[in-house]
């Protein structure tokens, strides 16, 4: 059976505050998940100026047993940084762990469902 842990990637930022709602972003997913024998741990990752970065946070999910990995770019959009940096960093990770299975979500700002949950946000502000 395989473990399938999950890495949120996120940008980064020099104010440790910006940490914060990812922080609660991973421990709803993690919640969500429960206790499935299959789910493996849910982890934070950055681009830059917070730790751990992705090779780091995918090297733990391998030390625990996971097989897959999922990473999921909690960005809005598709610019440079996912469709240039993440691209480069994946591979450096399957070239670190090639016999673990790594995939890569598109950006959540991209998912109808994120885009409808925001709008009703904005809906709800006025």
């Amino acid at each position: 059976m395989a473990t399938h842990g999950m890495v949120l990637f996120a940008h980064g930022a020099r104010d440790v505050r910006w940490r914060e709602p990812f922080e609660r972003l991973a421990g709803k997913v993690r919640a969500a998940r429960g206790f499935d024998a299959e789910a493996g741990p849910v982890l934070l990752a950055f681009l830059e100026l917070m730790e751990p970065d992705l090779p780091t946070a995918v090297g733990s999910l391998v030390a625990d047993g996971c097989s897959v990995v999922t990473v999921v770019p909690v960005f809005f959009g598709q610019g440079g940084h996912v469709r240039r940096d993440l691209p480069e960093v994946i591979e450096r990770c399957r070239g670190m762990y090639p016999s673990v299975r790594i995939v890569c979500a598109g950006a959540v700002g991209e998912d109808e469902a994120v885009l409808g949950a925001v709008a009703e946000y904005c809906l709800r502000q006025g």
